[in-house]
């Protein structure tokens, strides 16, 4: 107990060790840490300098250190944990946080349970993977879990899974949370937040004509390639369809996208994109609680989303008839997409609805004041000296 009224004096530090840097990890990391410098924590993030997260990061207040990291497990990975293990040293810190598959692989080796350690997968590796290299990463995450204290999840389904896939861990789920004061209906009107958008956007749609976006990288996992093939065949008249993001797959969507398909890019900013459509779609193959919808609905704008982990406990349960699907099937989200392009009175109760629970649900402080909680219990409980990671 000395230990926990120690931290509470004079605050605690945690360190956030994350790869990727980019995404719906970063924006949630971004924020998570801004809440935490306003409750007065001293907040580290080590992560790699390159990207939109360092710099958001610092925005927010945090310290940021760099921490060389590819994406994926390498032949630098023995550097990147020596590396980890080094910042962990300098920082001192009373907790590390480690987010991702990247940082989770890295920080458990470098840390092996002499800091209290909370590992955040935001969404599991093994999920990502086919085959062996399926098996290799749950075997992994089976093994690591012994040096973290506590797994902590967004969504109730992304704890099952990991429960399925035979992880015994300590578990924790505490839900994504977003920024309430910068995501909500905007004031303008859906003609002039239109015409502030980059070209072709800002060149003009007719009146009525809706307009469907995409936020997400473009990657395997986000699921665009299913989105496409499903607007060729949706009947969507003269709708729009905007991919918002970059990512590894953009020159291959590029070549199969058929006419009148935008390709935004990266923006610091998604919110206008979001604001200024009549629908956001997320097909994702695979998510721990994906971000980009919960903006969306705290905005007023209704999602259509695939069934992958956090999906049903995002929406209210009245929209799963109308805004979930399986992942993968472009003839059911062609479906769902004509159905709710074809229905402007639908989309705007589901807009509704969907502002309503998120509102209440998914603020930011709310999740920020919850980790908060789970981090002194891990600073303040006494530590065996024979790691055990499950409850028996």
């Amino acid at each position: 107990m000395l230990q926990k009224s120690c931290t509470e004096e004079r605050g605690l530090t945690v360190l956030h060790l994350v790869q990727p840097v980019e995404g719906g990890v970063a924006r949630v990391v971004t924020d998570l840490v801004a809440a935490q410098v306003r409750e007065g924590l001293r907040t580290v993030v080590a992560c790699p300098p390159d990207g939109p997260l360092a710099a958001g990061a610092s925005t927010a207040g945090a310290r940021v250190r760099a921490w060389p990291a590819e994406r994926a497990p390498g032949p630098r990975l023995g550097r990147e944990v020596v590396t980890a293990g080094r910042l962990i040293r300098e920082c001192a810190p009373d907790v590390v946080h480690a987010h991702s598959a990247k940082a989770g692989l890295a920080g458990r080796l470098a840390v092996r349970g002499r800091v209290p350690t909370v590992f955040q997968p935001h969404a599991w590796s093994f999920e990502a993977l086919e085959g062996r290299a399926a098996g290799m990463a749950a075997s992994w995450e089976r093994f690591g879990a012994r040096w973290n204290d506590r797994i902590l999840c967004v969504s109730e389904s992304e704890r099952l899974a990991g429960q399925r896939a035979g992880i015994e861990a300590c578990w924790s789920v505490i839900h994504n949370g977003i920024d309430l004061s910068r995501f909500r209906p905007a004031r303008e009107s859906t003609a002039a937040l239109r015409a502030s958008l980059p070209p072709p956007m800002s060149e003009g749609i007719p009146a009525g004509v809706p307009v469907v976006v995409c936020v997400g990288r473009l990657s395997r996992q986000k699921g665009q390639d299913v989105l496409l093939r499903a607007w060729r065949t949706a009947a969507v008249g003269g709708a729009r369809l905007v991919l918002v993001g970059d990512g590894p797959c953009r020159d291959e969507l590029r070549r199969t996208a058929p006419p009148g398909v935008v390709f935004a890019g990266a923006t610091p900013d998604v919110r206008p994109w979001i604001q200024a459509a009549d629908l956001l779609v997320l097909p994702s193959r695979w998510e721990g609680m994906a971000l980009a919808p919960l903006e969306a609905m705290a905005c007023g704008t209704p999602v259509l989303l695939t069934d992958v982990n956090g999906a049903r406990e995002s929406l209210p349960p009245g929209h799963l008839p109308h805004c979930l699907v399986a992942p993968g099937d472009p003839a059911a989200l062609a479906a769902a997409l004509t159905t709710l392009l074809g229905d402007p009175a639908l989309r705007v109760e589901l807009g509704r609805t969907a502002q309503d629970r998120t509102r209440s649900l998914f603020d930011v402080t709310k999740t920020a004041g919850a980790v908060l909680r789970l981090y002194q219990e891990l600073v303040g409980q006494s530590r065996p000296t024979t790691r055990r990671r499950t409850e028996r």
